[in-house]
C-alpha cells in the first residue's frame, strides 16, 4: 500500500503566558508578545500519520501556514520522520480566522497532489474552535472523521478508526480519500530522530538563504523548505487574512478561579451530616 498523507500543522502562541500585551487594538493576537510552539493536537495528527506510514506504508507532507518564523515546526515535524514539508507564508495571510485558514490550506492540499488521508488535530490552543479541520473537509469535498483515537485498520480504500464522542467511544467507517480530526488522547508523540536531524539539521526556507546557487544545492539535497505564496497557490486574496475573515475578536482574558476560603470536614457520621445540611441550608444541594 503506498498511501499519500497530508498532515496540517500548526506554529501556536503559548496560551499559558497570556498578557494584556496579547492584544493589538483592532481585535488581532500580537502573536509576538507571545512564545511560539506546535500546536499539541497537531503534534498527535503527526504521529498518527507516522504511525500509518510504518504500518502500511505512507509519504507524509506536513503543511503549515504562518510567517516564515513557522519553517521551526517544519523542521521539527522532519525530525520526527515527515517525508516532505512546505511553509504557506504571505502577509496576505496575515490575521485569518478559521474560515480564511481553511480555504488557504484546502487551495494548497489541492495544488500539492491527491490524498488519501488528510490529518489534522482537533483544535489549536490559541482558538479552540476545533473549526479548522471539517472546514477544510468541506471544501475538498472530502469524507471527515472527527476526534479519532484510534487507526483499526486501512483496507481496500476504506478506514475504520475509534472516536471519541460525548458518552464513551464509538468505532466508524469511511471510504478514502478522507480527512481525521485527532485527539490529543490519541497517543504519545515521538521525540525527534537522531538519524532524522543529522539528515535534516541545514534544512532552510529559500528565505534563509542568500545566493540563488545555495538554493539550487539545497533543493537537491531534499534540504529546502518550499515557501507557498496565495500567488503560488493561485487564490484570490480576497479570500484569506482579514479580507476573508468575518470574525472579530472582542478580548483576550486570561481567567484564573480562586477559592477564597475552604472549610475542613471530619470523615464522620457527623462531619458529613454537618456538610450536607449546610448545603442543604445553602440551597446548594437539594
Amino acid at each position: 500500500m503506498n498511501l499519500k498523507l497530508a498532515v496540517l500543522i500548526k506554529q501556536v502562541p503559548d496560551t499559558a503566558a497570556v498578557t494584556p500585551k496579547a492584544m493589538k487594538a483592532d481585535g488581532t493576537l500580537n502573536r509576538s508578545a507571545l512564545p511560539a510552539v506546535f500546536n499539541p493536537e497537531d503534534l498527535n495528527a503527526l504521529e498518527m500519520a507516522l504511525q500509518i506510514k510504518e504500518k502500511y506504508g505512507a509519504g507524509v507532507t506536513a503543511v503549515t501556514m504562518g510567517p516564515p518564523a513557522a519553517a521551526e515546526i517544519l523542521r521539527d515535524a522532519l525530525f520526527r520522520g515527515a517525508d516532505r514539508v512546505f511553509l504557506l507564508t504571505d502577509r496576505k495571510f496575515a490575521a485569518s480566522d478559521t474560515l480564511a485558514t481553511s480555504t488557504v490550506l484546502s487551495r494548497a492540499i489541492e495544488k500539492l497532489g491527491v490524498f488519501d488521508i488528510v490529518i489534522c488535530g482537533t483544535q489549536a490552543i490559541d482558538g479552540n474552535t476545533a473549526q479548522v479541520g471539517p472546514q477544510v473537509a468541506e471544501k475538498l469535498n472530502m469524507n471527515q472523521l472527527t476526534y479519532v483515537e484510534e487507526i483499526q485498520s486501512i483496507d481496500s480504500g476504506r478506514i475504520r478508526v475509534k472516536r471519541v464522542i460525548e458518552d464513551g467511544k464509538e468505532t466508524v467507517e469511511s471510504s478514502l480519500p478522507v480527512l481525521l480530526t485527532v485527539t490529543g488522547s490519541a497517543n504519545t508523540p515521538r521525540p525527534w530522530s537522531v538519524k532524522n536531524i543529522m539528515k535534516y539539521k541545514n534544512a532552510v526556507t529559500a528565505q534563509e538563504v542568500s545566493e540563488e546557487k545555495d538554493i539550487n544545492r539545497l533543493k537537491q539535497k531534499g534540504l529546502l523548505i518550499e515557501m507557498l505564496s496565495c500567488e503560488k497557490i493561485e487564490l484570490d486574496s480576497s479570500l484569506c487574512g482579514i479580507a476573508g475573515s468575518p470574525t472579530m475578536v472582542k478580548k483576550i482574558e486570561n481567567v484564573v478561579r480562586k477559592g477564597k476560603e475552604h472549610k475542613k470536614i471530619e470523615l464522620t457520621d457527623d462531619g458529613i451530616t454537618g456538610l450536607l445540611t449546610e448545603l442543604i441550608a445553602d440551597y446548594t444541594f437539594d
